[in-house]
């Protein structure tokens, strides 16, 4: 299907920059479900020591959890395109002294990384690229054989009242973060492995796929 949100990278950057200082309400607003970060993180089996991608990692709400599950001897790479979201993110990394998070103002879908990573994230962040697959296709490539890629976003494919909402959230989308609920990362990730997982939250309304890199 196509996208109806067409939107070139320097256009959500200017966006986000905006909505930095206020992103944290929009969790309230589009009810994110409580624990889901730390799930989406866990989906990723990582161990301590491995080292971590997270593709859109905005303010840094991830983080306190990756950094978590690699420890002090593991690294975490955050990308972002807005550098007044990675402004944020830094704060965050300051005021917490994670001196093992790397982050990093880049395009994802041309985004380079010192080294191969054991997991890659895209938490709210894939519905609001304007080329995801490719963004996809980049971190896969840094993504060690039989390590994951995991997708937390939300959408509207399924729920039951899905089509009566449709307009609505699309509208809200468009007036502030940009997301597209028409994506379909579990399909995307069909396409560099067979082995995904898909798991709906809150009647449908989010979900966490994940994809498993072929030894």
């Amino acid at each position: 299907m196509a996208s109806s949100f067409q939107y070139d990278v320097d256009f959500i950057r200017r966006r986000y920059n905006r909505l930095a200082t206020i992103y944290p309400l929009f969790e309230l607003a589009f009810l994110l479900p409580p624990g889901i970060r730390a799930k989406a993180v866990a989906r990723l089996e990582l161990q301590p020591g491995d080292s971590v991608l997270e593709v859109g990692c905005g303010t840094g709400r991830n983080l306190k959890h990756l950094v978590k599950a690699v420890g002090p001897s593991g690294a975490v790479y955050g990308v972002d395109y807005s550098e007044g979201m990675l402004a944020k993110a830094r704060e965050r990394c300051a005021r917490h002294q994670w001196s093992n998070v790397h982050l990093v103002r880049q395009d994802a879908a041309q985004m380079t990384l010192p080294g191969p990573v054991d997991g890659v994230l895209f938490s709210l962040s894939y519905a609001v690229m304007p080329a995801p697959r490719k963004a996809l296709a980049r971190a896969w490539e840094y993504l060690r054989p039989g390590k994951f890629a995991a997708i937390m976003d939300a959408k509207l494919n399924g729920v039951p009242l899905g089509r009566f909402m449709r307009l609505p959230v699309i509208w809200v989308s468009k007036a502030s973060v940009l997301g597209d609920p028409d994506v379909l990362p579990w399909e995307d990730l069909k396409m560099s492995t067979a082995d995904v997982e898909m798991e709906e939250i809150n009647w449908g309304t989010y979900y966490i796929c994940r994809g498993r890199k072929h030894e």
